[in-house]
């Protein structure tokens, strides 16, 4: 475990008033304690400063500008990397780390209408019907995107579906048929993609066949 020690650490914590913050002007660093710093620039603007050492080495790490981030919110971010020190890491690298995670986690988000636009994408080539890719756009448009198309593909559930198709059943069975199955397809794609798990709320046997919806 790698030795740490947070700068002006004995001369305590929360040094800094909300005033001193507002009013400070002078070039350089102010000392918060626990390692935080308001940095004031030549410019004047305003930023933290989290300053630590670590297997012998000095690293700086900052924590924003002081228009994103208060006073209290920024004692709290260097407590946390207090914690992360004293657990023998790098806060530097577990910041890194969590960017990392959420980038790869938002790769992994998409919209049913992105999705809906991605299927067809895949598939239009494949479709003798020219106007089949259109079909598509325009039935998705006209009956599903204003309730699932902007919801995460990965939080479509039954009680959507059955939102969209309900309203459809009794005026328009084959419509309400097609529909479902084309939802169905465009949730296999995100399932197989990685953008969602767990069984296909669109599925007709076993699943919505038990709502007596009129079968595609």
């Amino acid at each position: 475990m790698g030795r740490f020690m947070g700068r002006s650490m004995a001369h305590g914590i929360s040094r800094l008033s909300a005033r001193t913050v507002e009013t400070a002007k002078s070039p350089g660093l102010i000392a918060d304690g626990g390692g935080l710093y308001l940095q004031v620039s030549k410019s004047g603007a305003k930023s933290w400063l989290y300053k630590f050492m670590l297997n012998g080495r000095s690293r700086e790490m900052g924590l924003g500008s002081l228009k994103a981030v208060s006073l209290a919110d920024a004692r709290e971010k260097a407590a946390l990397c207090r914690s992360s020190l004293a657990d023998g890491i790098d806060p530097i690298d577990a910041r890194q780390a969590d960017r990392s995670r959420n980038i790869a986690a938002d790769q992994k988000t998409i919209t049913f209408e992105d999705a809906a636009d991605a299927y067809i994408a895949a598939h239009e080539s494949g479709w003798k019907n020219a106007k089949h890719a259109s079909q598509w756009h325009n039935t998705l448009r006209a009956d599903a995107h204003s309730i699932a198309g902007k919801l995460s593909v990965s939080d479509i559930d039954t009680a959507v579906v059955m939102q969209i198709l309900r309203p459809i059943w009794a005026l328009k069975p084959e419509t309400a048929g097609r529909l479902r199955g084309r939802i169905e397809r465009i949730l296999d794609w995100a399932t197989v993609s990685g953008y969602r798990q767990g069984q296909n709320p669109a599925q007709w046997r076993g699943h919505l066949a038990n709502s007596m919806m009129p079968s595609a």
